[in-house]
């Protein structure tokens, strides 16, 4: 079977049914990042299927378990080599996505993505914690997501200062999602999230997910988010 068969197949059986053009910016992507991965190191995850279930249909499973409303702005917090950003905006072009990262080489590859597949987003090149303090940011978005970034109490840090008020915060964990939950909580009060659901679902290879859903109930505080060491060292 061939990449886009393959493709198609997957989407299909979670509801997404891609176009021609998808599919064909899809396979580009996927052959630039094995090319590009011989030189730099973005992901462990190179076998053609294991990336359509892993990296591929992970990414859009969050279009299944969250309607994300025509021409939202999205952004990826440390996006990484662009999951699941990427794979969104393919599906999606109608999304204003902004891709952020602390690694400028893996922005260049994803400019590169972008240039090649004939797609437009903002890539910044920040930590996740400086980029928050940034005016242009800062509460701007519909929609923050991040994948297997840290862990909710830590990661909402990064993130929630990114949503404006009424906004979501989709956190892409693991099956031992709900065990975080607990100690995000004081975090997620602080914050001015509030948990609205924990969507699991269980990808083609058996492989166990969750997308927590916070929805961010009031402003962030301006002291947060803290620098990246008290982030870590003292989470809240």
């Amino acid at each position: 079977m061939n990449f886009s068969q393959s493709l198609f197949d997957e989407c299909k059986s979670i509801g997404i049914e891609l176009s021609e053009l998808a599919l064909n910016r899809f396979e580009k992507y996927y052959n630039m990042l094995i090319e590009y991965n011989e030189r730099m190191n973005l992901t462990a995850i190179t076998e053609e299927k294991e990336v359509i279930v892993k990296h591929f249909c992970d990414s859009l499973y969050l279009l299944t378990k969250y309607d994300i409303k025509t021409g939202a702005k999205v952004i990826d917090v440390g996006t990484g080599a662009g999951f699941p950003g990427i794979p969104l905006l393919i599906a999606r072009p109608d999304l204003k996505l902004t891709l952020l990262d602390g690694l400028n080489k893996r922005l260049v590859f994803l400019s590169d993505v972008l240039q090649e597949l004939g797609l437009t987003a903002e890539i910044v090149h920040s930590r996740a914690e400086d980029g928050a303090k940034d005016k242009k940011y800062r509460e701007k978005f519909d929609v923050a997501t991040s994948r297997a970034v840290a862990r909710l109490n830590v990661l909402s840090e990064y993130c929630l200062p990114y949503v404006k008020k009424d906004g979501v915060f989709l956190a892409m964990k693991g099956p031992a999602a709900t065990d975080e939950l607990c100690e995000a909580e004081n975090a997620l009060r602080v914050l001015g999230g509030k948990v609205e659901c924990v969507e699991k679902y269980v990808l083609s290879d058996e492989s166990e997910r969750s997308i927590i859903i916070v929805k961010k109930m009031a402003h962030t505080h301006p002291a947060y988010p803290r620098h990246n060491s008290k982030i870590k060292k003292q989470p809240l």
